[in-house]
């Protein structure tokens, strides 16, 4: 059955196939033609001459149905997991003919979903159809596919033919980016060694403090930066935007791709930079981004790009460690005790180890992943 199922599907995509009705007929005209060899009736010759030419006329309007169309594949927004992908396709007719009764599929890759299919009943002439679909996402990566399929049985359905366009796509689906109020990771890195540093954060963290202006509140905003009475004139929160005072300090997120990792171990630790990038960058901190492929970025879309596309043991490409203080996520214990002076830690024990306190003696506090605890939780937790 399998083989006779790829028989048809490479008939189908490189010339025709006849469809049920097709054999049944097909079928009917060769016993026409056998009886007319015995009997010599002309009669017989002649119906199964017209049914073989109805057969012909089929199989020629299939294909001609499928010549010329073109797709053509608009760029696709990136979104963050757990969100709905929109794939916008147009299918054109540049012809002087109308184009009906047609089946399109969009070949996504495997690891993202099936083929999507849509039935277009009718493509006008000197037209274009537009297709639009959503999907929604379940977690984070790159995707790329390239082809669409074109597949027909106008008019006649005798015969199915199945033809191929090139629309290449790329989908970034960006990470889950936790929303955290607060997190001692970054409130408290840098601090045992740098004194202007330190009042700088007392200053960020405290409710007090010159204000440069007033904004709407956004999601993840403290509420100590809350302005009530501003709020209450206005009829909405209203948050107070602090000047800022430069302490020369940078916070550098370090994740350790170039490790063994558990895989479900990774898309946490993947969500976890990618909470605390965006914690520090809110908290008005020159946050930057480490993987061990990338080196050192920063900017909110180039950061997301790069955390979509990380993957465990990826290539190293630069082995030394900024010499700042930096938030180190591994899942390598060895390795937390060669850390940077004021620096952070966040562990993600192996599977096969009970305990992460066994092994961890670093210089400075970190916090500890349990797996059966919520993520946001943890990184809003004391330091261990």
């Amino acid at each position: 059955m399998k083989i006779h199922k790829r028989i048809a599907n490479w008939l189908e995509t490189r010339w025709l196939v006849p469809s049920f009705a097709g054999w049944v007929l097909a079928g009917i005209a060769i016993c026409f033609f056998g009886a007319a060899t015995n009997t010599m009736a002309g009669w017989l010759y002649v119906i199964s001459g017209v049914i073989f030419a109805l057969l012909a006329l089929g199989a020629f309007l299939v294909a001609r149905s499928l010549k010329n169309l073109k797709v053509h594949r608009k760029p696709i927004s990136p979104v963050s997991a757990g969100d709905e992908l929109t794939v916008e396709l147009e299918i054109e007719n540049p012809t002087k003919k109308p184009k009906s009764l047609l089946e399109v599929y969009d070949l996504l890759p495997y690891v993202l979903d099936k083929p999507k299919q849509s039935p277009v009943e009718l493509i006008p002439p000197k037209s274009v159809y537009n297709w639009t679909y959503n999907h929604h996402t379940n977690r984070r990566g790159v995707y790329r596919w390239h082809e669409v399929q074109l597949r027909s049985g106008s008019p006649l359905g005798l015969f199915w033919g199945r033809r191929s366009r090139e629309a290449s796509a790329k989908a970034i689906v960006y990470p889950q980016v936790l929303p955290l109020t607060h997190c001692a990771l970054i409130d408290t890195i840098g601090q045992e060694d740098s004194p202007v540093f330190d009042s700088d954060r007392q200053y960020r963290t405290a409710t007090e403090g010159i204000t440069r202006g007033l904004r709407p509140y956004r999601q993840g905003d403290p509420t100590r930066l809350i302005h009530w009475r501003s709020s209450a004139r206005y009829g909405e929160l209203r948050v107070r935007e602090l000047e800022v005072v430069t302490g020369g300090q940078e916070v550098i997120i370090c994740l350790n791709s170039g490790a063994t990792w558990n895989l479900e171990d990774f898309e946490l630790a993947v969500i976890a930079a990618a909470s605390l990038y965006f914690y520090a960058s809110r908290s008005q901190l020159n946050v930057k981004l480490w993987t061990a492929s990338t080196g050192l970025l920063n900017g909110n879309r180039i950061v997301l790009e790069a955390l979509a596309a990380t993957y465990p043991e990826e290539d190293i490409t630069d082995p030394n460690l900024p010499r700042l203080p930096l938030i180190w996520i591994t899942p390598n214990p060895e390795s937390i005790n060669i850390l940077p002076k004021g620096s952070r830690w966040l562990f993600f024990p192996p599977t096969d180890l009970t305990s992460g306190k066994a092994v961890i003696n670093g210089n400075y506090p970190g916090i500890i992943i349990n797996r059966e605890q919520d993520l946001k939780m943890q990184l809003q937790k004391p330091l261990s």
